[in-house]
């Protein structure tokens, strides 16, 4: 499943979770407010912890792959040498 189609999935949760929450909700509308809005503050710290975690993936991947083609470099300039 590709990281759009997830981005897009958790938004829609979120609209339609705030949506019913104000519909059926038995409080007054400053407390469900203040209640949204902290959900939407736990939201934005969730979609950025995963994209902190999706960050240090593709660095860990450059890295590796950056070992990897510099050992092949380096594998290349000693059969030049021996030649």
């Amino acid at each position: 499943m590709s990281t759009g189609k997830v981005l897009i999935g958790v938004l829609a949760g979120v609209a339609a979770g705030a949506a019913l929450g104000i519909l059926f909700a038995p409080e007054k509308g400053s407390k469900t407010r203040q209640k949204i809005s902290r959900k939407g503050e736990d939201f934005v710290d969730s979609l950025k912890e995963k994209f902190n975690e999706f960050r240090d993936d593709i660095s860990e991947k450059f890295e590796e792959m950056k070992e990897e083609v510099s050992g092949y470099m380096d594998g290349q300039k000693g059969k030049s040498k021996d030649v």
